[in-house]
C-alpha cells in the first residue's frame, strides 16, 4: 500500500515538519513494514508554469513528426512575450493549456533545461509529459490540462509533483491498512493525535425505492448495500488531484467512475462497483455459480465459471465475479456526448473472504479488490463508502443522487474476546497494568469493560482479532517491541543430545572428512523426477504426500528418497563449473522423507489457548505419514586426480559403496554388500546394503552406479554414482556409541591368502566364510586384489585377502597364525567351492 503525505494529512494534523522517514520510524516501531519513503519530485526546480499554446508550425524533412509551438505562460518569463519551443507531440492543439518548464527550471534525474537550437530552430524550454515530470510512465505525450487552470499558474503546486509516499508492505493479518483509513488510524496512535475517520459520513436510511437486490446466498455476502446516481455528464474528467492521488498510491487514472471507486477503495479500504445501469437487466443478484456459466471479465478473457464461485447477476446471468472483476457486459462507457453512462448503480458488499481467495486463485485474477476482500474489509463500512462514492459522482460529474437506498444485511453480532488483564503482562514478560492494557486496546478501537477479568469488543475493521494472544500482541506493539526486557530462557540442565542426533552429527562429519559437501534441499517431488529415475508405474515410492498449496506446481508432493534433490544439486553445481579440486564433485545430504502408510487419520486442530492434551498430540501424530531420515550422497568425476603423486581414478560404484560403508561405521554396524538389481542403479553395480535389525537381516540401502538413462534423463555427468541408507534402521542396527579400539602390546601376525571362485560368487560370501573360519585370532580381514585373466580359466576370478592375527594375551607362533589361515582357507573352499590358488 503507498500512502501520499500529503494524503496522509487530511486525517491526522502532524507536527509541520514531520517528514515521511519520521512517520515511518513511527509506523515500523508500532509493527508495520514500511519498505521504502519515495520522494517524489526530489530535485525538481521550477518555473515550471501553465502555458497555452498559440500557434504550431510543422516542420518537415525529418524522419519524425516535429512542431515549432508558440506558447504563451503569461509572466512566468519576465517578458510577457510568448516562447518559442520545439516539441515532437502531436496529442495537442492550438489552444489547450500545457505544462510548460522554461530556462533554468530542473526536470527529475537532475535534466537541466535552458535556449538551444535545435532543427533549425530556438527552442525556449520544452512542454512536458508526465514521465518527464515523474508523475508516471506514460510516453504517449505531453500533458494537456483542463481549459479552467489559468495561464502563468505554477505547475508544480497544481499537480502536486513534491511529496513523499509510504510504501507499506501489508501482511495478510493487517488487511486494514490496505486503506489510508486504516494506515491514519495507525499513524494518529503512534503520534497521540486525534483522527479525522473519513467514514463517519450521515448516511440515508435504507428504503424500497432503491435498486432491486436479491441476495441468495447470505454467507457468502452478508451485506449489500445499492445507491443509484443519475444525470451523469459522460464527458466529465477526473480532476487533477484525484488522478495525482491516484497515481501516487500507484493507480492509473482510467475515467471519472471508475476513478472515484479506486478513489474510495484507497480511502476507505471498501472496494466498490459502478455498473450502468442502463447494461443491467433486472435485480442485482448474488449467488454461486451455476454449472456451464460463462462470464466475461474487464480484462475481456471468457472464464469458465465454477460452482463454488460467487457472483454477481442481473435477470440475464453472471455480469461479475464477486469481490474480484467485474462484468465486460456492464461496464461504464466512458464517451463523449449522450453515447457515454448517465446513469450508475453503486454497489458496496462484503464478501466472505475464503470464497474470494479461492475465486482468485482458481481464475488466476488477482484485482485490488481482492486483496482487500481476502484479507478481511470492514463490513460496516458499505455504507459509508457508497456514500462517498455518490458523493463524489454529483460533485465531479454533475450527477444527481436517487433516494432511493438499498441495503441488506445478515443479522450478526460483534466479536467479543474474554482476557485476563494481566494477560499481556504474562505474554511479554512485563507489566503494563490493567489502565494500559485498556487504553491501548480502546486506541486500536476496541471497547472494554471489566477490572480483572476484561470483556474486548473487537470492532468491525479487525477480523484478525480473535483471541486473546491477539489482543496481547496490540499491546505489546503499541507499548514498543524495543521496550520488552531481554531475558534468556532457562535451559534444563544434564540432558544434551540424544543417541540419535549424536549418530547424525557423527555421520555428517564422516562424510564431511572423506570429501563430500553437505548439500540440504527441499523436500518437494513430482512424477517428473521419479519418471527421469526410471522408477515403474507401480513402484512404492511414487506413493507421495501431496501439498494442499504447494510452492510449485511441478513439485507438489513431499518426498519418498533423498536423490531426486541431490542429483538435481549436482547437475546444477556441475553445470556452474563446481568441482572441487580433485576434479570431481562429491554431495552429500541427510533429511527425512515422508512415507504414506494409507492408515493415516484426518488431522485435528489444535487449541492455541492451553496445552494440547495427550489424545490430542497422539491424534495429530496419527494423522503424519512415516518419516524415517535418509542419509544420501552422489559423487562424479574424478575422486582423486592424477599428479606427481601418480595416477588417479575416477569415481566409481565402489566409493558409493564404501561412503555407505563410512557412514555404518559411525554407528558401528557391520553393512553386508550383495549384487541386487533395483531403480535407479545400474543392475550390473548396484549393491543392495544389509545389517542386523532386532536380530533380523534387513535391507538398509543401496548404493553404486547410476544407469546410463537415468544419467542421460538428468543431464548429470557420466558414470555418475550414489549411495542412499536408511539412518533410523542404521540406529537401531547400532549397539550404541562405537567404542575406541584396544591396542595390544602384543604383535600382530600377517597371512595373505588368494583364493580363485566363480565369477559369480561375490567376494562379500567370501569374506564371511574366511571370517568364520579364522576364529577369534583374526584381527582385521581385507580384499586388496582381484585378479582376471586366461591362466585362471574362463569365469573364474582371483581374490586376496590380507588376514591378520593378534592374541590379547599372548604372542602367536607361527604354527597358530599358519593353523587359523588353513582354517579360514577350508571354510571358504567348503562354503564357495573356492581353490586355493598356486596349489
Amino acid at each position: 500500500m503507498r500512502a501520499p503525505l500529503s494524503w496522509l494529512r487530511e486525517y491526522v494534523d502532524l507536527p509541520a515538519g514531520e517528514t515521511g522517514r519520521d512517520v515511518a520510524a513511527r509506523l515500523i516501531a508500532a509493527g508495520l513494514e514500511v519498505e521504502t519513503v519515495e520522494r517524489l519530485g526530489a530535485g525538481l526546480k521550477g518555473p515550471l508554469v501553465v502555458g497555452q499554446v498559440l500557434a504550431i508550425e510543422e516542420l518537415t524533412g525529418f524522419k519524425k513528426p516535429i512542431r515549432y509551438c508558440q506558447v504563451d505562460v503569461g509572466d512566468a518569463n519576465g517578458t510577457g512575450e510568448p516562447q518559442n519551443i520545439v516539441c515532437g507531440a502531436t496529442n495537442f492543439a492550438v489552444g489547450d493549456k500545457v505544462v510548460v518548464i522554461l530556462p533554468g527550471g530542473v526536470l527529475p534525474g537532475d535534466f537541466r533545461i535552458g535556449a538551444r537550437k535545435t532543427y533549425g530552430k530556438l527552442s525556449e524550454g520544452m512542454i512536458c509529459s508526465a514521465s518527464e515530470l515523474g508523475m508516471s510512465d506514460d510516453h504517449e505525450g505531453i500533458i494537456v490540462l483542463p481549459p479552467e487552470h489559468e495561464v502563468g499558474a505554477d505547475a508544480i503546486e497544481l499537480l502536486e509533483l513534491v511529496d513523499e509516499v509510504l510504501d507499506i508492505a501489508v501482511t495478510p493479518d493487517r488487511g486494514y491498512c490496505l486503506s489510508m483509513r486504516g494506515i491514519a488510524r495507525e499513524t494518529a496512535i503512534a503520534y497521540g493525535l486525534p483522527l479525522r475517520d473519513p467514514a463517519l459520513l450521515d448516511v440515508p436510511v435504507p428504503n424500497d425505492f432503491g435498486h432491486p437486490v436479491r441476495v441468495e446466498d447470505r454467507l457468502g455476502c452478508d451485506r449489500f448495500t445499492a445507491r443509484t446516481v443519475t444525470g451523469v455528464r459522460p464527458d466529465a474528467r477526473s480532476p487533477i488531484w484525484l488522478q495525482r492521488r491516484l497515481q501516487k498510491a500507484g493507480m492509473r487514472p482510467i475515467s471519472l467512475a471508475v476513478d472515484i471507486t479506486n478513489y474510495v477503495m484507497l480511502e476507505l479500504g471498501q472496494p466498490l462497483h459502478a455498473y450502468d445501469r442502463s447494461r443491467v437487466n433486472g435485480a442485482i443478484g448474488v449467488r454461486r455459480a451455476r454449472p456451464g456459466e460463462k462470464l466475461t471479465t474487464l480484462d475481456g478473457t471468457k472464464r469458465e465459471l465454477h460452482p463454488e464461485d460467487l457472483v454477481i447477476t442481473d435477470d440475464d446471468g453472471p455480469i461479475g465475479l464477486a469481490g474480484v472483476m467485474g462484468g465486460a457486459d456492464t461496464e461504464i462507457a466512458d464517451a463523449q456526448g449522450t453515447a457515454g453512462t448517465t446513469e450508475i448503480v453503486v454497489e458496496a458488499a462484503h464478501f466472505d473472504p475464503v470464497a474470494i481467495a479461492r475465486s482468485s486463485r482458481r481464475h488466476k485474477l488477482s484485482s485490488e479488490a481482492s486483496r482487500r476482500f481476502e484479507r478481511g474489509v470492514d463490513p460496516q463500512a458499505t455504507s459509508a463508502a457508497a456514500q462517498r462514492t455518490v458523493d463524489l459522482l454529483v460533485l465531479l460529474a454533475g450527477g444527481t443522487a436517487e433516494a432511493g437506498v438499498t441495503e441488506i444485511v445478515s443479522p450478526s453480532g460483534p466479536h467479543t474476546v474474554k482476557m485476563r488483564a494481566d494477560h499481556p503482562d504474562r505474554v511479554a514478560g512485563t507489566t503494563y497494568g490493567r489502565e494500559t492494557v485498556a487504553r491501548r486496546l480502546q486506541q486500536v478501537g476496541c471497547d472494554v469493560y471489566g477490572t480483572d477479568e476484561l470483556t474486548v469488543t473487537v470492532p468491525s475493521w479487525r477480523p484478525d482479532l480473535t483471541d486473546p494472544n491477539d489482543l496481547a500482541e496490540e499491546v505489546i506493539r503499541l507499548e514498543g517491541y524495543e521496550n520488552l526486557p531481554a531475558t534468556l530462557p532457562r535451559l534444563p540442565s544434564g540432558r544434551g543430545l540424544t543417541e540419535r542426533q549424536r549418530l547424525h552429527r557423527r555421520v555428517g562429519r564422516a562424510l564431511a572428512g572423506a570429501g563430500y559437501v553437505e548439500a540440504p534441499n527441499y523436500p518437494f517431488v513430482g512424477d517428473a523426477a521419479f519418471d527421469r529415475l526410471g522408477l515403474e508405474p507401480g513402484d512404492p515410492r511414487r506413493r507421495t504426500v501431496r501439498l494442499a498449496n504447494p510452492i510449485s506446481d511441478e513439485e507438489p508432493a513431499l518426498r519418498t528418497m533423498l536423490l531426486p534433490g541431490l542429483l538435481a544439486a549436482l547437475r546444477r553445481n556441475d553445470g556452474r563449473g563446481s568441482q572441487d579440486g580433485r576434479g570431481g564433485l562429491a554431495l552429500f545430504e541427510t533429511g527425512l522423507v515422508f512415507l504414506p502408510t494409507g492408515e493415516e487419520t484426518p488431522a485435528v486442530r489444535l487449541p492455541v489457548d492451553r496445552r494440547p492434551t495427550g489424545e490430542e498430540l497422539a491424534s495429530l501424530d496419527a494423522a503424519l505419514p512415516r518419516q524415517p531420515r535418509r542419509v544420501a550422497a552422489v559423487l562424479a568425476g574424478a575422486r582423486e586426480q592424477d599428479g606427481w603423486w601418480g595416477k588417479g581414478h575416477p569415481a566409481t560404484w565402489a566409493d558409493a559403496v564404501e561412503a555407505a560403508r563410512t557412514v555404518a561405521r559411525e554407528a558401528g554396524v557391520e553393512l553386508t554388500v550383495t549384487a541386487d538389481r533395483y531403480a535407479p542403479w545400474h543392475p550390473g553395480r548396484c549393491a543392495a546394503l544389509h545389517a542386523v535389525v532386532d536380530g533380523e537381516h534387513t535391507l538398509l540401502g543401496h548404493a553404486g552406479e547410476l544407469h546410463p538413462r537415468v544419467v542421460k534423463a538428468m543431464h548429470l555427468p557420466a558414470r555418475t554414482c550414489a549411495m542412499e541408507l536408511d539412518l533410523d534402521l542404521l540406529e537401531r542396527a547400532s549397539s550404541g556409541v562405537p567404542q575406541a579400539p584396544r591396542v595390544s602390546a602384543f604383535p600382530v601376525a600377517t597371512q595373505d591368502v588368494a583364493l580363485v571362485v566363480d565369477g559369480s560368487v561375490p567376494a562379500a560370501e567370501v569374506e564371511a566364510a574366511l571370517r568364520e573360519g579364522a576364529g577369534e585370532l583374526l584381527e582385521s580381514l581385507r580384499l586388496f586384489d582381484v585378479f582376471t585373466g586366461e591362466q585362471l580359466g574362463e569365469g573364474k576370478k582371483s581374490l586376496a585377502y590380507a588376514l591378520r592375527f593378534r592374541a590379547p594375551d599372548r604372542t602367536l607362533t607361527a604354527d597358530e597364525a599358519t593353523a587359523a589361515r588353513e582354517a579360514a582357507v577350508a571354510a571358504a573352499v567348503e562354503r564357495t567351492g573356492a581353490v586355493l590358488r598356486g596349489a
